[in-house]
């Protein structure tokens, strides 16, 4: 069965591979935009960002505290690593470091995602072992390597210390007799990681704004699709919603186990999480070990360890224009 979908995969995509663009010119009208069977094709893989995931306005207390704690970098044990050292707000949510330095200055072993529309995946960190965005919050908090506090408790006495977070607690908590506990920090984090979408110019086309991408990006959605790099990076997220093998069909080297260290299957050896494809013209370097400086780099090896093609220059091209239309348009 795998050799039947690999021999399918290589006739389908082959053209698009060869990226002979001379050949193609009759198959779109102006711009290569979608019309027909790609239309469809486009509602099937893609969904615009909502307007929003979180009543902003019921819970403007409790955004407000997570987006202090988010700031804070006493959250950590020698107040100097916060949430945004390493998910910059005004840095498209990353540090853009291979692997990101904590408290002591030793860094991780994989790279640091963005919280932009994180809280639209399946799941968070590469390996997923946190459900949501307010389990992943607390997690580096505790993390020896990067915010290095001893213990929970330690976190939650060291907050209640603050002035200023005893009226922000009570507040956002108001129905809670104790509203300090370790819990709740990453509620109001993960509150306020749930307004950090970021509608695209991608996001307009897909919502009828035919001139909202230009000819190149648009060349660049048909054949990110005909290639078959939307049957892993699709959703509203266009990615953060599966796991796959890094090496799907070339190896890829790395040590690093990815989703096998969090469930013990076999399968899972190599897997990761897909990341979303949003900002990522914004997001370098890439790939769960940071290793890849560059966008053009990251398309040609995912096409070669993923679906076994070695395409040319023409595709890097578009396809790169097209994911530069995926950047956020207040960041832009």
């Amino acid at each position: 069965m795998k050799l039947i979908l690999l021999l399918a995969l290589t006739l389908s995509t082959y053209t698009y591979a060869q990226d002979d663009d001379k050949h193609h010119g009759g198959h779109g009208h102006h711009g290569g935009g979608m019309h027909g069977h790609d239309e469809n094709s486009i509602k099937h893989f893609f969904e615009p960002l909502p307007e929003s995931i979180i009543d902003e306005e019921k819970n403007a207390a409790l955004i407000k505290l997570g987006k202090m704690l988010y700031m804070d970098p006493r959250l950590s044990v020698n107040d100097k690593i916060s949430c945004n050292s390493c998910h910059g707000l005004n840095t498209y949510g990353v540090d853009n470091e291979p692997t990101s330095p904590g408290h002591e200055g030793k860094r991780g072993g994989r790279n640091s995602p963005t919280t932009m529309n994180a809280a639209l995946h399946i799941a968070q960190f590469w390996d997923g072992r946190a459900s949501d965005v307010e389990e992943q919050a607390l997690g580096p908090i505790l993390n020896p390597v990067e915010m290095g506090m001893p213990n929970k408790g330690a976190v939650v006495q060291k907050i209640k210390a603050i002035d200023e977070y005893q009226a922000l607690f009570a507040e956002a908590f108001s129905e809670e007799k104790y509203p300090f506990n370790y819990d709740n920090i990453g509620v109001a984090i993960g509150a306020f990681e749930r307004t950090l979408l970021t509608p695209s110019r991608f996001d307009d086309y897909l919502n009828g704004d035919e001139d909202a991408l230009n000819d190149s990006e648009k060349k660049g959605l048909k054949k990110f699709m005909h290639m078959g790099c939307a049957n892993c990076h699709n959703g509203v997220a266009i990615g953060g919603n599966s796991y796959k093998k890094i090496g799907l069909v070339e190896a890829y080297e790395t040590e690093d186990m990815g989703r096998y260290e969090v469930t013990g299957l076999e399968s899972d050896k190599k897997a990761f999480k897909v990341p979303s494809l949003r900002n990522i013209a914004q997001t370098a370097p890439y790939f769960h070990d940071g290793s890849v400086e560059t966008l053009d780099e990251a398309i040609h090896l995912m096409a070669k360890h993923q679906l076994g093609k070695d395409v040319g220059p023409g595709f890097v091209k578009h396809v790169k224009a097209f994911l530069g239309s995926l950047t956020g348009k207040d960041t832009e």
